[in-house]
């Protein structure tokens, strides 16, 4: 049977017009080998890139159906660039967090918005939506990543985005991309120490300004890591912006469950839909022995799923690799880690829900 090795081996040897390969120049996304069943996306720098490439695109699917044990290829191509580039060392001149504007707002070009919610802080909600917003990206989709946890914004240490956006004009921001997702979190405008002390109308202010104020472009999905709990952000979200559904990140123990019904509850009242529970730290492979462990309980979102009638969208392990992946700026997901599976298998499966 065909192994990845051996399909990267074979793009390597896929030369691009301007020279280097396609490989080599790092385009090849998504890569999935199923049994004889192989499926990849090539990503071009604009859809002017992606007409010029498609004979590049032709050549690799000829080249892997070519090889033994391969019966069936499928090469997708998109155009996800960088987001647009604004003049050099001008730091945005936005005022964050003031008092929110009335009337509902419309994120221009973003076809879905996705909360990742929790009922309670420490069950991994950020590593969850950053991981996602990262495997949906190499599933060929174009995606956003709103960090709204405006007290405790962690997303640019996981992502691994440290330069300031930019703003060309003083009223909308340029997001930076990492790992093909472009994000933007209060976190990148100020210092980590640093508190953010607001109360209500400022939280508000802040939220709406991060999801509109962002040249964000065409996106197939906005994620929206949300702070934990039920409070002000996640009613402007739901109540100012039309949102999707909502994913919830809970651990099997009975203590953060109890948390996650009140977040549920929480997005019935609002009425926005509730996509699925994911149910994160479900358990613990020892590195040196082998030995499973279901350190907070095992099985409870998925009984708590099959219950209230929702979507179980999967289970993520506890892993040392998860924990220093978010630290370094280099989401598993990112990766061809093992670990990472589990985040490509939830994208795959969302994104076939909400085709």
């Amino acid at each position: 049977m065909p192994t990845r090795d051996m399909i990267l081996e074979t793009l390597a040897r896929v030369a691009l017009p301007g020279g280097g390969t396609l490989v080599g120049r790092d385009l090849v996304r998504a890569l999935v080998v199923d049994g004889d069943a192989v499926r990849f996306v090539i990503e071009a720098e604009s859809p002017e890139a992606a007409k010029e490439l498609e004979p590049v695109r032709a050549a690799a699917e000829a080249a892997v159906r070519a090889l033994p044990g391969v019966g069936r290829v499928s090469v997708a191509m998109t155009a996800h660039g960088p987001a647009p580039k604004a003049p050099a060392g001008e730091p945005p001149s936005l005022k964050i967090g003031r008092h929110p504007t009335a009337g509902p707002a419309t994120v221009p070009g973003v076809r879905r918005i996705i909360a990742v919610g929790s009922g309670k802080g420490g069950v991994g909600k950020s590593t969850v939506a950053a991981n996602l917003a990262v495997a949906l990206a190499r599933e060929g989709w174009k995606v956003g990543l709103v960090d709204a946890d405006i007290h405790g914004p962690s997303q640019a240490r996981m992502m691994g985005v440290t330069k300031r956006p930019s703003s060309p004009d003083g009223k909308v921001m340029i997001p930076p991309v990492a790992h093909g997702v472009r994000m933007i979190s209060l976190g990148l405008m100020l210092s980590e120490d640093e508190a953010v002390i607001w109360r209500g109308p400022m939280l508000m202010g802040a939220l709406q300004q991060l999801m509109t104020q962002v040249a964000w472009g065409d996106l197939d999905a906005l994620i929206v890591d949300m702070p934990p709990g039920t409070g002000d952000v996640q009613m402007t979200l739901c109540q100012k912006f039309d949102v999707t559904g909502a994913i919830v990140v809970s651990t099997p123990q009975d203590v953060a469950l109890l948390d996650a019904r009140k977040a549920l509850r929480a997005f019935e009242t609002l009425k926005t839909p509730v996509l699925g529970l994911i149910e994160n730290m479900s358990t613990f492979i020892c590195p040196k022995c082998g030995h499973e462990e279901h350190i907070f309980g095992d099985g409870g979102v998925r009984r708590e799923a099959e219950r209230l009638g929702l979507p179980f969208l999967g289970s993520l392990p506890i892993a040392v690799e998860v924990r220093l992946a978010g630290d370094g700026g280099v989401p598993v997901a990112a990766t061809d880690s093992p670990n990472g599976e589990a985040y490509r298998r939830i994208a795959h499966g969302l994104i076939e829900t909400l085709r």
